[in-house]
């Protein structure tokens, strides 16, 4: 396909422009920071690795920064934005601006969390400067509902970086890496300084990766059974996963005899196992009927 030129990408000048002539004021409660340099989203589709044959979602596109660099990129880009002046303004955008890629976008107007299909054929790529508030929820809803998404690049608060892709043993790691790693390998692949966004944000953003992985986890528990687990071990932090987990097996006692069953010592901490284990130890629920030993059926759900 031909590339347009970088005069269809959005600079500074265009980002206000767009937003003064929609009476748009970027709003914290929705944590709204435009991006205003095209290098830096020029970079995102690059590092995102997108491809020629790749149908992007992209959520939280607001006046259309990311947008027009993946319809650089991409052979499809599904837009998902909440905010209805954004919502109705973006396929404009596109059209004035890129014109020969207008019939490649879509755009859907409503919450992230709670879209479960899309139009067109299944995205195979998510890219997306996620709001801070939402950033957790509405990766993993996105990665759980469209099983298809192979590679995602999100750019979130640098904290929520850090948080997704620490490794166990991490004084960072939570239920955010845990979670995130039952769909996919999980990296830090950059930083980004705050003066690339309208409004500059008071902290610094960072880019993850995620590709999916190509064998789901192991287990004969269901994503519902492991994350109960994995909520249980980290709502109580500082304790020895047998008091953590006291409350999920139904007593201390319970919660020793489901670690020990699973491998996994009673007085560890849940910062210190891996997704894996969390799963051996959901298998291993006192409250949970036998299953028979085959691929989790759930791993996607």
């Amino acid at each position: 396909m031909t590339s347009p030129t970088s005069d269809a990408l959005l600079g500074p000048a265009d980002i206000r422009e767009l937003a003064a002539a929609l009476g748009v004021r970027p709003t914290k409660q929705r944590g709204q920071n435009f991006v205003i340099d095209a290098n830096t989203v020029r970079r995102i589709v690059r590092t995102a690795g997108v491809r020629p044959d790749d149908v992007v979602v992209e959520v939280g596109p607001g006046l259309g920064s990311l947008t027009l660099a993946l319809l650089e990129a991409a052979d499809r880009v599904t837009a998902v934005e909440i905010d209805d002046v954004l919502a109705a303004a973006l396929p404009a955008t596109v059209a004035a601006r890129m014109p020969e890629r207008a019939d490649r976008f879509a755009l859907v107007h409503r919450d992230a969390m709670h879209v479960t299909e899309l139009p067109g054929p299944a995205p195979t790529a998510l890219v997306a400067n996620l709001p801070y508030n939402v950033a957790v929820p509405v990766l993993l809803h996105m990665l759980d509902t469209f099983p298809g998404i192979e590679r995602t690049l999100v750019m979130v608060q640098a904290e929520v970086a850090d948080r997704l892709a620490a490794a166990p043993g991490s004084k960072v790691y939570g239920v955010p890496s845990v979670k995130a790693n039952w769909y996919a390998e999980v990296k830090r692949a950059g930083a980004i300084g705050r003066n690339v966004f309208w409004p500059a944000p008071n902290v610094d953003s960072g880019l993850v990766s995620l590709v999916r992985r190509t064998e789901p986890i192991r287990t004969t528990a269901s994503k519902k059974e492991v994350f109960a687990v994995v909520d249980a071990a980290f709502a109580q932090r500082r304790k020895t996963l047998r008091a953590a987990l006291a409350g999920w097996a139904g007593s201390a006692a319970a919660a020793e005899a489901a670690l020990v069953a699973a491998g996994v010592s009673p007085q560890a901490r849940g910062e210190s196992l891996t997704v894996e284990e969390f799963a051996r130890i959901a298998e291993a629920a006192p409250t949970r009927e036998t299953a028979p030993a085959a691929r989790n059926e759930e791993s996607g759900k």
